[in-house]
């Protein structure tokens, strides 16, 4: 498990990206789908591509390198790479072509085609690590040879497949399916390295894929000296899209965020400095004022609120804001779990920050799932330690049974709870998509090996480290009156709970105000949420870390804002069930992510089919239960901090 684990942390570049003139570059393929479904990836040679005959694809028989896997790293697995050896002899410095001639096409294979065509398949290779993509062919009416022999307007196969659209099986019989036989591969080189690669298909070589008719592909490499402002440090600048990550929508996105930020603390403000100050006086602990009587504390008639009121609103609750929830091993592990992916997002980020100096997470293959998997793995002492230290704070305030052995079992419980409660979750949503990817014969199948490790890194990793959390947090000192039991508590839990009132207004029932919390933590959130999830379904490489890092800040500040705004008015509703009030809170926004992604869906890609719907909503319901646990987590510690601050000036008779 530890060897597996270590190399998360190494540096993913096994080459060193130089070349002797006429040295072999590996030419590698990736994979082929339709371009609306990014999951709907299959093999290379799914389609009856051939390959040139060369030293790396003899006659049977013979050694060859031709389809030959390449060293994958569980990064790349997880990310859906499947790279496999072209079967290409290009050589570095040396411009040259090579041809190959398909089998006489069977019925099965020129309905493949033509099915590949009708999509707008495309597919991937990888140069010195660059890749590039290529179109398998076009639509095109019969009888219009213009169209055939047409030069694109588009720079290169990409940028065309997001201008022309998939055709409809009612428009079959209109248009036939043609296949580009010709692609160039041009190499920009800088002395001994490989600064740029494109690809582009010939429409000349457009042929119409008929039943019995044998295809030749070419496929044409050509060097040429980089220009002077392309360089090898910045080879991968050019996919990134600079226009659309930093346009001035996302600046504005992040300035109306903060400005919600100044007026969720302006509110905040107004109740702890204005509000609360009332209520104090009001209980009587604002007798004497050195200059006189404040006009805060006057009432309509201007006669002082001081003096012996009968309590009302959240202090009557001081004997019992502090009782133990309602399914507290559950509340801590869950809130131990939200710990957890605070720290591991926390840390993906900085370490995704931090791309200038150990390079760039969007450059390598699969940095991004290492960084997820060393993070996870190392926090879940994390998630071991805050539950074990929050339901230590409750358990004291919990009815004691005579049954000790009992009583144990709720720690048992709690720490088991908590090493499973992630995993379970994400691996009975990806084993789900794993079966549907595996009957479909797609690339994004985790293959055994790569389970059989991850199950390794949890079980020798990650789970001690939960326990060792657990039992840290269960053995650690607590501030406040007492070192243990209900004496860390401002107030004391009185032996019999108070009954809630129920009849409140609807701004003081948690079901009023969750969702309205929920919509301002996720109007914090949205417009880098549409960049995050066209990074993910759109083939666009995210790269804007410093913008992801403001906004988890931010939307850190507006959970925690929300929270206690929400806690405040149920506390003064005078319910004292403030604890999963805060959490869910916090994790309803959740609810309107999961909602935006089913907007998102619809509007904005053009996804269809099972398979790629099952991945969507698949990994759409994993990233909304994930984010949920973490808003959760933070607006239930801001609500804590919150309660415990106003009890602690409380005086109680």
């Amino acid at each position: 498990a530890v060897a597996a684990l270590l190399p998360l942390i190494a540096n993913g570049d096994m080459y060193s990206h130089t070349y002797k003139n006429a040295e072999h570059v590996e030419l590698w393929v990736n994979k082929v789908g339709p371009y609306a479904n990014p999951q709907e990836a299959y093999e290379y040679y799914t389609l009856p591509y051939c390959a040139p005959d060369n030293k790396h694809h003899p006659k049977d028989g013979e050694e060859k390198r031709f389809k030959e896997w390449k060293s994958h790293s569980i990064g790349e697995r997880l990310g859906g790479h499947a790279l496999r050896h072209s079967g290409h002899d290009v050589t570095f410095g040396d411009s040259k072509s090579e041809s190959c001639e398909t089998d006489t096409l069977s019925a099965a294979n020129a309905q493949a085609f033509a099915k590949a065509v009708q999509h707008r398949w495309f597919y991937q290779m990888y140069l010195d690590d660059l890749p590039v993509w290529g179109m398998v062919g076009e639509m095109l009416p019969p009888a219009d040879a213009n169209a055939k022999a047409s030069t694109h307007k588009e720079k290169d196969d990409l940028e065309r497949l997001d201008h022309i659209a998939e055709v409809k099986d009612d428009d079959l019989d209109h248009l036939n399916p043609y296949i580009y036989t010709s692609r160039t591969l041009y190499v920009s080189t800088r002395g001994d390295q490989v600064v740029k690669v494109d690809l582009t298909s010939d429409p000349s070589s457009l042929v119409e894929v008929k039943e019995g008719i044998k295809l030749k592909f070419t496929l044409h490499v050509e060097f040429s000296a980089a220009k002077e402002n392309e360089m090898f440090h910045s080879r991968f600048d050019r996919y990134l899209d600079h226009d659309f990550f930093k346009h001035p929508i996302h600046w504005f996105s992040v300035f109306n965020s903060f400005m919600m930020v100044l007026f969720l603390m302006g509110l905040v403000a107004l109740i702890l400095l204005r509000t609360l100050k009332k209520d104090y006086a009001r209980y009587g602990l604002v007798h004497d004022l050195e200059d006189g009587v404040d006009e805060e504390l006057l009432d309509e008639e201007g006669k002082p609120l001081t003096g012996n009121v009968e309590d009302s609103g959240w202090k009557q609750v001081h004997g019992d804001v502090f009782r133990a929830p309602a399914l507290l091993p559950l509340l801590a592990a869950l809130l131990g779990t939200g710990w957890q992916l605070v720290v591991l997002t926390l840390g993906v980020i900085l370490f995704a920050v931090l791309g200038p100096l150990h390079g760039e997470v969007h450059e390598e293959r699969g940095e991004v799932w290492h960084a997820i998997l060393f993070f996870y793995a190392l926090s879940s002492i994390v998630a071991g330690y805050m539950s074990g230290q929050y339901f230590k704070q409750y358990f004291a305030t919990m009815p004691k049974g005579n049954n000790a052995q009992a009583n144990n079992s709720m720690w048992q419980a709690t720490m088991a709870v908590t090493i499973v409660l992630l995993p379970i979750v994400a691996t009975t949503i990806l084993t789900v998509l794993n079966a549907i990817s595996l009957v479909y014969g797609t690339i994004n199948t985790i293959p055994f090996l790569v389970i059989l490790k991850l199950f390794l890194i949890w079980i020798f990793v990650s789970v001690p480290l939960c326990v060792v959390g657990t039992v840290l947090g269960r053995h650690a000192g607590l501030s406040g009156v007492g070192k243990s039991g209900s004496d860390h508590f401002p107030c004391r839990v009185n032996a019999i709970p108070r009954p809630i009132p129920e009849e409140v207004p609807w701004y003081g029932k948690p079901s009023g105000l969750i969702p309205l919390a929920g919509l301002l933590s996720f109007g914090s959130i949205f417009i880098e949420l549409y960049y995050v999830l066209t990074s993910l379904w759109n083939y666009k490489f995210y790269h804007v870390y410093g913008f992801l890092l403001g906004v988890y800040g931010i939307l850190t500040i507006v959970v925690g804002m929300t929270s206690i705004i929400v806690v405040y008015f149920c506390l003064n509703a005078e319910n004292y069930h403030w604890q999963w009030t805060a959490f869910a809170s916090g994790a309803s926004t959740a609810g309107y992510v999961f909602v935006y992604g089913i907007y998102y869906f619809l509007v904005k890609t053009q996804m269809n089919g099972f398979l790629q719907t099952s991945f969507y909503f698949g990994y759409m319901g994993l990233i909304s239960l994930t984010l949920g646990l973490l808003c959760g987590t933070l607006g239930h510690a801001s609500a804590s901090k919150f309660v415990r601050t106003i009890f602690q000036n409380v005086k109680v008779d």
